[in-house]
């Protein structure tokens, strides 16, 4: 959620650290937030800062109206309101004597921490817990002389979720960060070095970065980088890396991230399929270090995952299923853990996650392995933490995803869960060399046949523009359709801001059919006529259903079915595909026309109202 930016360089002041706080939160912009602000501290022991609700744009216009001085250290904050509203007051940094802090994360336990320092005489500004912290610290230092241990001591009694950073006008040659539950990244520089939410805060001066691991504390100087656990204990921390430069989170000429991030799925498919087999053509996952007698032994599948890549997970257990004849079961990782669930050393529970830090999921995967499971990690984020905290992890390669509505991520998740699934075929003998071979083979045919989808995407935006007022929409699907209807529904919703459901289309005569009035748009998504041919006619017999009833329907069809022209309003054709890697054809569409739609309306369609890119507490 929020973004959190850290940059000290050298002992001569300059405008160098506020710029590279402001670059590192634009760059961020992506997480969602609703205020921002920076605190700079100056060699001659000084402590300004400037924080304001709204868009970044709000704080640099505050800046340019009021400017700061040159300085050696910065920090830097988007803010995502939890505890008090998106206001001036709220926002970050928050301050407390010669002491600055901002955080990433909810305390827990910050009423009680609050009530005692409310009891010794302290006054608050604001409604955050942050300010508590501000304040823990602040004593702390007072006490200690040590700006690290000061940060390290109060970090031992926080409970919840959090990424701090703090500096002090007495070091002015210091940031100091700590992080649990939430992710910090270190960016090593030459005479300077950066911290930041994720590397994209960095990205524009360095690709080489330190991971941070749970519980453990950050000191960055202009020439040192020091990480200690909360027990004040030297770590060597893993170094890495980026496999990407700025220019890959930049819009390259398209409208929008989002847009831009449609375009880059032929690539993101691709990339997740390189490198994956030997000379002889077998798969070879390098990354899953579970063992192989281990995985043959597995008896279920849990997948676990919120929103779109929940729904990436509804994908795969059709194929994984099909292809491994291992029970697949689906679950929202908000719900997992609450739920007392059923799973043991037999049972691989597959974590999927863009960022590899969404709080929901992590917790869940803990939860998992509580239980004897055995984790794999589906995450497009190196060094985060869901991947370091599972057994194994499959890494997808789609590249940054900057927009909040995740497209490409998406196809990329599917794509490796198509992977894993065949992966495990051929582990377990379920399907033979040939056709393992075969089906990789088509799916090495896929980023083609999507980059012919968006390029014939023309119309699909047509009526989307036309389409701009509609109040409500309706998605429907069967079999692999059905998380296709549902994902298209849920772009809708994130985009556009409009009432939009995905169902089963077998379920329509069973409740969602009395939604269907004259006018109402429908987007139906058929499967192919040459898989299982009743299903396809019983989709074709749900479009005569609702068109009988005044519903517009829109239909996405693969090339060459002409069963479905009779009944469909307009016929959006994607080329034909084997029935289970439909999906990274058919959704395609579904994408364009909510981000075309949204646009239309005049929406932000990076930043949709109240979301965030990286949710990261539960």
């Amino acid at each position: 959620m929020c973004g959190i930016v850290g940059y000290v360089g050298p002992a001569a002041p300059s405008e160098r650290p506020l710029d590279v706080a402001l670059e590192g939160l634009r760059r961020l912009e992506y997480r969602g937030y609703d205020s921002a602000g920076v605190a700079l501290v100056t060699p001659d022991g000084r402590l300004e800062t400037a924080k304001k609700a709204g868009k970044l744009a709000n704080l640099v216009e505050e800046l340019d109206s009021h400017p700061l001085d040159p300085a050696t250290a910065a920090i830097g904050h988007t803010r995502w309101a939890t505890h008090g509203g998106p206001t001036d007051v709220n926002a970050h940094p928050h301050v407390a004597g010669r002491l600055a802090v901002i955080h990433n994360g909810i305390v827990e336990n910050f009423a009680q921490l609050k009530a005692d320092l409310l009891a010794d005489g302290v006054e608050f500004a604001s409604e955050t817990d942050t300010e508590v912290v501000a304040h823990l610290v602040a004593r702390a230092y007072d006490r200690t002389g040590d700006l690290t241990e000061a940060l390290t001591e109060v970090a031992r009694t926080l409970h919840g979720t959090f990424t701090l950073l703090a500096v002090h006008a007495d070091r002015p040659d210091a940031v100091v960060g700590a992080r649990h539950d939430s992710p910090l990244v270190v960016g090593l520089g030459d005479g300077e070095n950066f911290l930041g939410s994720d590397v994209a805060a960095f990205i524009a001066h360095t690709r080489d970065a330190l991971e941070l691991g749970q519980d453990q504390v950050v000191t960055i100087t202009p020439g040192s980088v020091d990480v200690t656990d909360f027990d004040g204990k030297p770590v060597q921390a893993r170094r890495y890396t980026v496999d990407w430069d700025a220019a890959a989170a930049e819009k390259g000429g398209f409208r929008s991230f989002m847009d831009k991030e449609i375009h880059d799925q032929p690539h993101a498919v691709a990339d997740t399929l390189l490198g994956r087999t030997d000379a002889a053509g077998r798969l070879v996952l390098d990354e899953i270090r579970i063992d192989e007698s281990v995985l043959r032994s597995i008896d279920k599948i849990v997948v676990i995952a919120c929103g779109t890549a929940a729904y990436a997970g509804q994908v795969a257990k059709y194929a994984i299923e099909h292809w491994c004849r291992i029970p697949v079961e689906v679950e929202l990782a908000h719900e997992f853990r609450y739920r007392d669930p059923v799973v043991g050393p037999r049972t691989l529970v597959v974590a999927v996650s863009q960022s590899g830090e969404t709080m929901d999921t992590l917790m869940a995967v803990r939860h998992a392995r509580e239980q004897g499971a055995k984790t794999l990690a589906i995450v497009n984020t190196h060094g985060s933490t869901i991947p370091r905290e599972s057994d194994a992890v499959l890494y997808t390669h789609a590249g940054p995803e900057i927009a909040v509505a995740s497209t490409k991520a998406f196809l990329a998740q599917i794509t490796a869960a198509y992977l894993l699934g065949l992966y495990l075929a051929q582990l377990r003998g379920n399907k033979f060399p040939d056709e393992i071979k075969t089906i990789l083979d088509e799916l090495r045919a896929m980023p083609d046949k999507i980059q012919q989808v968006i390029d014939r995407s023309g119309r699909v935006r047509e009526i989307a523009r036309w389409m701009a007022d509609a109040q409500s929409v309706l998605f429907l699907g069967r079999h692999v359709g059905y998380p296709v209807a549902m994902e298209g529904a849920l772009k809708l919703k994130e985009l556009a801001y409009i009432h939009a459901e995905g169902f089963a289309a077998g379920e329509l005569k069973h409740g969602p059919i009395a939604l269907i009035e004259p006018g109402q748009a429908v987007f139906v998504v058929v499967p192919s006529p040459r898989g299982r041919d009743s299903l396809h006619s019983k989709v074709v017999s749900n479009i005569q259903e609702i068109r009988a009833r005044g519903a517009r329907t829109i239909v996405i069809a693969e090339d060459g079915d002409e069963a479905v022209r009779p009944y469909a309003d307009e016929v959006f054709s994607v080329p034909q595909a084997p029935t289970l890697l439909a999906p990274l054809l058919a959704v395609v569409p579904l994408q364009v026309f909510a981000c075309e739609l949204a646009t239309a309306k005049g929406l932000d369609v990076d930043q949709p109202r109240n979301l965030a890119k990286s949710v990261t507490v539960e």
